[in-house]
């Protein structure tokens, strides 16, 4: 207890905020859509997302308490994505069958340590340029943003400029501040006037099985699952210099997503985007005070989780524009890095700019996301430069 109280800064409680936030603020209508394409009732979608908010609360406190780095988790997005578009005719209790089938499929992959045995093949250089190339859009996003909202956006990112200045350490902080500051400024309505403040509850519903669906649907959210999320995931604790073991944490949230399938938590995995706010120097120069970012990341999880649609709500006051902005800028620092270590080896180069491009391009084969092909294409340019023809 005494170490943590040591260890607790306010850089790294921000960034814990303000990953939730982001996590919560960018994804969370897919979520929506997809307990909707479920069938699930109004009462049945606050049980997801107070499945979803405990889920990653208490994965991201205890495993970044146990060690002592800061694991970030979330839901699947593209998960979330997938389940939008594919649950058509099958029933609710199917759907929750099928999340217990994901969420056991990656526990046995955590559990064989296959997961962590392909993660060190991939060189460092590939993995940086993946990584990069998955945050690139949200760099894009900050310009793309003020065209929207210039003097939004232009404020915040000038408060990032002077804050890098003045204090490194807390720049994010006043890129918050700023854009918090701002929207309340011209806002014309009461700033919590629509807020509905209420507590939720937990729904349980007891899965059925389907094997089409587990075929057809729990597969394939296992590999989107796998490919899109913990791989960058994985990408984004190799960069920061954290070589633990990734198997238990693939065990961990696939054992996560396993209890709480029957109250609608469909997915859990490493975070790529969040994970890369709580693991940067903005977040703490000594990369082993950083895991209080994690546990803040799974207290504030936890409340949005109590508080289910009222935090939802909450989120929704803030523009889209203020929120791509802030992703964006909090980034900046993890993207410039990555590609820094991405180009540096001569030898590694081309392969690692062929990953680049690829994770950029956005490309999809077979369902499959552009981060897994990034590396497989990334990882053939390097053994094809190693053979030497006579």
């Amino acid at each position: 207890m005494f170490k943590i109280v040591n260890d607790m800064s306010v850089s790294a409680l921000v960034a814990g905020f303000i990953a939730v936030l982001i996590g919560f603020a960018s994804s969370v209508a897919i979520v929506f859509q997809a307990a909707q394409a479920a069938g699930a009732d109004e009462n049945m979608i606050v049980s997801w997302i107070m499945a979803l908010g405990f889920g990653m609360g208490a994965t991201c406190f205890f495993l970044s308490l146990w060690y002592k780095f800061p694991v970030i988790t979330a839901w699947s997005t593209p998960g979330a994505a997938l389940l939008a578009t594919s649950l058509g005719s099958i029933t609710y209790p199917e759907v929750i069958g099928v999340f217990v089938f994901a969420g056991l499929l990656a526990v046995l992959t955590g559990v064989s340590g296959l997961f962590d045995k392909v993660m060190r093949l991939v060189p460092l250089p590939i993995a940086c340029a993946m990584l990069a190339g998955v945050l690139f859009q949200f760099g894009l996003s900050i310009f793309d943003s003020m065209v929207g909202d210039a003097f939004l956006v232009g404020t915040m990112l000038l408060a990032y400029l002077i804050g890098k200045q003045l204090l490194p350490r807390y720049a994010v902080l006043f890129v918050l501040i700023a854009g918090v500051v701002f929207v309340l400024g011209r806002s014309e309505t009461h700033f919590l006037s629509n807020i509905p403040f209420n507590i939720g509850s937990l729904i349980w519903v007891w899965p059925e099985w389907n094997v089409g669906a587990l075929i057809g649907i729990g597969l394939p959210l296992y590999i989107v699952t796998m490919t899109s999320q913990n791989i960058p995931g994985v990408a984004v604790m190799r960069s920061s210099g954290y070589e633990t073991p990734v198997s238990p944490l693939i065990s961990w949230t696939g054992f996560t997503s396993v209890v709480l399938a029957p109250f609608g938590g469909f997915a859990f995995n490493l975070a790529a985007i969040t994970a890369a706010i709580c693991s940067g120097q903005e977040c703490h120069k000594d990369p082993k005070r950083r895991y209080i970012a994690g546990l803040s990341a799974g207290v504030f999880y936890a409340i949005a989780g109590l508080a289910g649609t009222s935090v939802v709500a909450l989120f929704s006051v803030f523009p889209a524009t203020m929120i791509a902005a802030l992703a964006g800028i909090a980034l900046l620092g993890t993207i410039g890095m990555n590609l820094k270590t991405a180009m540096m080896d001569d030898a590694n180069r081309e392969a690692a700019l062929v990953t680049f491009l690829v994770t950029v391009s956005g490309v999809s084969f077979g369902g499959i996301a552009s981060a897994f092909w990034g590396i497989l294409f990334g990882v053939i340019c390097l053994l094809i430069s190693k053979i030497r023809f006579k």
